[in-house]
């Protein structure tokens, strides 16, 4: 779900259901969207705040892997976090929305979450990406398979560097652009 809550009435109203694991939110530079990962389905979704657009939601971009967290970037864009590559069979059993929604309310979140980190071993690890507003891919940043930062779980620039956390590790890691 996609909530809403107004600080001075403090109600809280219900944008968006029906969501496929839906995880992190960022506002673009002018507040007139926000963006989010529908993580099961490997996708930036656009929603509109203001414009003439306002309330419509938008594919921003499809991804080669599993989204975790967005960060709006300082130079323009968002870091989108890749917690794991796409495979084949995950990618055929979450495209039938009942299967994969059956399996994301049977098995607990953390055993999906390990689910991806096992297939990050094997699919490549630590990948980020800065997507523009339009939804192009600006950079790509993939850390070779073996590197120790891998299930990528947050990007943050800041100050020439990218921050990264890991669901699996016990540490930052740090990447100078």
């Amino acid at each position: 779900m996609l909530l809403k809550y107004e600080q001075e009435s403090k109600q809280i109203t219900v944008l968006l259901t029906n969501l496929s694991f839906p995880n992190g939110v960022a506002l673009n530079k002018d507040g007139s969207f926000l963006v989010f990962a529908e993580t099961t389905k490997c996708r930036i979704l656009r929603y509109w705040l203001s414009t003439p657009k306002a309330g419509n939601l938008e594919t921003l971009a499809q991804l080669p892997g599993f989204p975790d967290n967005i960060k709006r970037s300082p130079r323009g864009g968002f870091w989108v976090a890749i917690h794991s590559r796409r495979c084949k069979v995950l990618s055929w059993i979450l495209s039938y929305s009942k299967l994969g929604n059956a399996l994301i309310w049977v098995l607990p979140v953390d055993v999906i979450t390990k689910a991806y980190s096992v297939m990050s071993k094997y699919l490549g690890s630590g990948l980020a990406l800065r997507i523009s507003e339009e939804g192009v891919v600006l950079e790509t940043l993939e850390l070779e398979s073996g590197n120790k930062m891998s299930s990528i779980s947050e990007v943050q620039e800041k100050d020439d560097h990218l921050w990264m956390g890991s669901i699996n590790m016990p540490f930052l890691g740090v990447y100078r652009l």
